[in-house]
């Protein structure tokens, strides 16, 4: 995942409410014309990211749901 996509997800994240989320929400308009093959790099490089500590305050819940892994944000 480049620089500028990690750059445009944080934006996005920093205007979400806490709370549950999938990464498709955050990752906003474009998603489902993407090729499933992007769909699950992207979605595992997120993973990674968020267990780095990359996004402050999103954290993986560990549960899958509707399809897809579900994360957390918090008010921190």
């Amino acid at each position: 995942m480049n620089e500028a996509l990690q750059q445009r997800l944080e934006a996005a994240l920093n205007k979400r409410p806490p709370g549950e989320f999938h990464f498709p929400q955050v990752y906003g308009a474009g998603w489902d014309e993407l090729y499933i093959g992007d769909k699950v790099k992207l979605g595992n490089a997120f993973l990674r990211l968020v267990r780095l500590g990359r996004f402050p305050g999103v954290e993986d819940t560990g549960k899958k749901k509707d399809g897809g892994r579900v994360y957390r944000k918090t008010d921190r």
